[in-house]
């Protein structure tokens, strides 16, 4: 692909819309970066060239004018001398000098028209490259940002589940320590029931040992009584 051709594709193209359709949007950038400047140098080296050889028509035409001024002179020189004859072979070559003058007139007309419209391709594609270059900062600081986001979010969510995690410890563990401090405080003491029933059971113990006496009693009467 020319250079010219490669030139018009790039300015000629939406950076934002390709850069939409890209599925990796920072490298596509940075190959369109590259292939400008690539072609951006290929443009200077030809733009100095053109440049160089505009100033070699330059430099040519100013020698050919000064002959063209020179053989004028000597034509004026041979008429006032009186040889017409020289004075005619003089102005002949003066005649050359111009053609020649004319020719490179338009040759650097030329040369300046090209070296001219490779300085407007130049700009443009440099300011193409300087939008080029804002996007990708641009893609750049955007993938930074979702990357702090995204770490932000992650430390976030890790700070609450482990704050959570830790609370639920923590009421836990106090809720066990309660139980272990009611469990301590009613250890070895029986409960108002069990003392109710082992009052119950201590009473009626009394009153069967003492209607038992009572009934021993009475027996050893009752024998004493039948045998008087």
């Amino acid at each position: 692909m020319g250079i010219f051709t490669r030139f018009r594709d790039i300015v000629s193209s939406n950076i934002n819309s390709m850069l939409d359709n890209a599925e990796d949007p920072e490298k596509m950038v940075k190959l369109m970066i590259r292939e400008m400047e690539d072609t951006l140098v290929e443009l200077r080296a030809s733009c100095a060239g053109a440049m160089a050889g505009n100033m070699k028509v330059q430099r040519k035409l100013d020698e050919v004018r000064n002959r063209a001024v020179y053989w004028r002179g000597k034509a004026q020189l041979a008429v006032e001398r009186g040889r017409d004859d020289l004075a005619r072979q003089a102005l002949k070559e003066k005649r050359r000098y111009a053609q020649w003058t004319d020719s490179l007139e338009n040759e650097a007309i030329e040369h300046g028209s090209i070296v001219g419209q490779y300085k407007d391709d130049i700009r443009q594609l440099e300011d193409k490259l300087k939008a080029a270059k804002d996007k990708r900062r641009l893609l750049v600081q955007r993938e930074i940002l979702a990357k702090r986001k995204k770490e932000a979010r992650t430390e976030v969510h890790r700070v609450d589940s482990s704050q959570a995690v830790r609370k639920f410890e923590q009421l836990e563990n106090r809720i066990e320590r309660m139980e272990a401090e009611a469990d301590m405080v009613n250890y070895g003491r029986k409960s108002s029931l069990e003392e109710e029933l082992d009052k119950l059971e201590t009473a009626d113990d009394e009153i069967e040992k003492e209607l038992l006496a009572i009934k021993s009693r009475s027996d050893k009467n009752d024998q004493i009584t039948s045998n008087v």
